[in-house]
């Protein structure tokens, strides 16, 4: 008997199957349709209990910065006017430094592409998809393509963005490097034929003796 998408997808919100009884199952229709795959359960289940915890945490902090908003429009308050940016261009490159004040809590935009950042002055709790971090400055990291973060400032900061691009103005680099949702988000996988080139070159090189 066919079953719909949707009654599935009901079933899973309403009564998922443990851990163990989905094993159970992946292990029973593995040798009763002769199957063969790719991955192994585990894999699976992580990668799927991964991409759950994922969209929630994006949604909640989706949530929380329309929350935020309409709070600092109850009060009057003017973001852009808080925290002062100052905006240069310096061959292929957009150089964004913004000023927070203590005590400011803030989401940031989504980023679409991988960059570096550097935490000049200050302390601030971070908040991501992998956790919270608490960093103070001198500070420089990488921010993840797909990284949408709630800030929290202990202290004065100044936070220094750096972007590679070759437009000339901040209109059109915002385009480039900010996604608007996470519906837009184009993420490739790892590149990692480099690596295994190194590697085989180890492998195969004769140490001196």
């Amino acid at each position: 008997m066919a079953i719909s998408m949707s009654k599935i997808e009901q079933q899973i919100q309403t009564n998922p199957l443990s851990k163990e009884a989905a094993r159970e199952q992946f292990l029973n229709k593995t040798k009763e349709f002769n199957l063969q795959h790719a991955f192994s359960f585990d894999e699976a289940w992580d990668f799927v209990e991964y991409k759950k915890k994922q969209k929630e945490f994006r949604e909640t902090v989706s949530t929380f910065e329309e929350a935020l908003k309409k709070h600092e429009s109850s009060l009057g308050a003017s973001t852009h006017k808080l925290n002062p940016t100052k905006h240069s261009f310096s061959d292929g490159q957009y150089i964004r430094e913004i000023y927070n004040p203590a005590g400011l809590v803030l989401v940031t935009k989504i980023h679409s592409k991988n960059h570096p950042f550097f935490l000049m002055k200050g302390e601030m709790s971070i908040l991501t998809e992998e956790g919270v971090q608490r960093i103070k400055a001198p500070y420089q990291g990488i921010t993840k393509a797909g990284t949408k973060r709630i800030i929290f400032t202990h202290s004065e900061c100044v936070f220094i963005t750096v972007h590679r691009t070759d437009k000339l103005t901040i209109e059109e680099v915002e385009e480039e490097v900010i996604a608007e949702s996470f519906d837009q988000l184009i993420l490739s996988a790892p590149d990692t034929k480099h690596i295994k080139r190194l590697i085989k070159n180890l492998e195969t090189s004769v140490c001196p003796s």
